[in-house]
């Protein structure tokens, strides 16, 4: 099964800086993950124990669109 979404990079997404905020990123992907899981399990009673790493490549800005999955 692919699992994909996309997400458009809003004000409230972002850093100080202007660039994508990493617990926004975060917080999507273990959103992406658990709605997974959930999917493969048939169980909705599911928790994040660990992400064991996370490579930021590139920035995202405002307007941007990023896909994960």
């Amino acid at each position: 099964m692919n699992f994909h979404t996309r997400k458009w990079i809003k004000p409230e997404d972002l850093n100080p800086n202007g660039s994508l905020f990493g617990g926004s990123l975060l917080r999507w992907i273990d959103e992406e993950a658990a709605i997974y899981a959930i999917i493969q399990l048939g169980n909705a009673k599911v928790v994040t124990k660990y992400i064991s790493e996370i490579n930021f490549v590139s920035s995202a800005r405002q307007g941007d669109i990023i896909e994960l999955g």
